[in-house]
């Protein structure tokens, strides 16, 4: 299918979440992406071919390397973070990889976060230094130690904000200025802001990358990954990843963009309960802490109101008692899945050690700032005052 070239510059998120991408008819007439299936792609001619083969023409050949119901994905996702390319993985952990691994060499330097998610902290502290890569994390909420850890020399500045699972926030912008000072390329994961709530690549980011399995698909039933800014970049993921072969599939790009239409309307609503959420349970006795950017209350609520548009359906909080009461709490419940992931239409709660963090001992939480009486909680689109009243439920539970 020939796309139409659209101006998508003044259109809202909701519309180019339905639309981008998709401004034409596909096959037959249908009005929505086919999925295909094909591992190959067949020409009539040779000369035809070989042009495709070197890029003068467009068209697939092996969908290992692309595929259109894939290219249709990218697209949206490209035009949802206002990015000049995009490229798509199997799973948000390769998209996580396939990036380090292509921007890094041995005897290069990489600046992150302490608080990014449990794979990605895998990946800097077990993978990254065993190809003799520097890896340098630092406290994710001091900006000034990081911008000093930047300054020593930086190839790769890499951040999460919010962060899992503690909702600790950075401040974009001032970094991104400061890697660029020293020539670094700069990489966040957006996967709990969502592009609704977030834009990186406007705030300088080079690159900006998304697990799709969570709230872009939505539904828990997709696993993806998506990585979206400068062309000249996404080239260079692009063919480490068609030789590496974390090949995002046709039917999982299929899913994917049918739970991106309505990305907008979720996470509006996700915005609403997760706010409404936090602020209830900060008033209960029974809860030592919450964590969201979204209460004035929290420490990094000032920079979130300053680079975020919403807060995110993320929120985490810690319970009185430890991970007892964690394990009460969690079988009291009536409308939550007690599983991994997050981003769903139905919400997912789960402690850290069996969700975000399992790969870490407890003693790497506890240097992280988890406590093991904390609980992150995903809420999906049911309606607040039923999710309230079945947290109050369980939270009853403990007296």
């Amino acid at each position: 299918m020939t796309q139409k070239k659209n101006n998508w510059k003044n259109i809202q998120q909701g519309t180019k979440s339905v639309w981008a991408g998709e401004t034409s008819l596909f096959y037959k007439g249908a009005t929505q992406t086919p999925v295909v299936h094909s591992v190959t792609f067949g020409y009539e001619d040779v000369d035809t071919w070989f042009d495709v083969a070197i890029g003068k023409q467009e068209g697939h050949i092996y969908s290992r390397n692309t595929n259109p119901t894939v290219a249709v994905f990218e697209e949206k996702m490209r035009i949802l973070e206002d990015a000049e390319a995009a490229t798509s993985f199997s799973t948000g952990m390769a998209g996580i990889s396939n990036t380090l691994f292509t921007l890094l060499s041995p005897g290069q330097r990489v600046v992150s976060i302490k608080d990014s998610y449990g794979g990605t902290s895998k990946l800097f502290l077990e993978f990254l230094p065993r190809f003799n890569v520097d890896v340098q994390l630092c406290e994710t909420t001091d900006m000034d130690a990081i911008e000093a850890e930047i300054k020593k020399g930086c190839r790769v500045l890499y951040l999460e904000s919010p962060t899992n699972p503690t909702l600790k926030v950075v401040d974009l912008e001032r970094l991104c200025k400061a890697a660029h000072e020293v020539g670094a390329i700069v990489v966040v994961d957006n996967t709990f802001a969502t592009p609704i709530n977030q834009k990186p690549l406007q705030l300088g980011a080079d690159l900006v990358l998304h697990s799709a399995t969570k709230f872009i698909g939505g539904h828990s039933d997709a696993m993806g990954g998506i990585v979206c800014g400068k062309k000249e970049l996404i080239d260079k993921l692009f063919h480490f990843r068609e030789i590496n072969g974390a090949t995002l599939d046709a039917m999982s790009a299929y899913l994917l963009l049918r739970g991106v239409k309505t990305l907008e309307l979720r996470v509006k609503r996700q915005n609403e309960t997760a706010l409404a959420m936090a602020r209830f349970l900060e008033k209960q006795p029974q809860v030592e802490q919450v964590f969201y950017p979204g209460l004035t209350s929290d420490p990094g609520h000032e920079i979130a109101k300053k680079q975020m548009t919403g807060f995110g359906g993320v929120l985490a909080f810690s319970l009185k008692g430890g991970f007892e009461k964690v394990k009460t709490f969690l079988n009291s419940l009536q409308y939550a899945h007690l599983a991994a992931s997050l981003g769903s239409v139905g919400t997912l709660v789960g402690p850290p050690k069996v969700t975000s963090h399992v790969e870490a001992s407890e003693e790497e939480r506890k240097q992280l700032g988890i406590p093991e009486g904390l609980i992150r909680c995903s809420v999906g689109i049911e309606n607040a005052e039923d999710l309230m009243a079945d947290f109050k439920n369980a939270l009853a539970a403990l007296d």
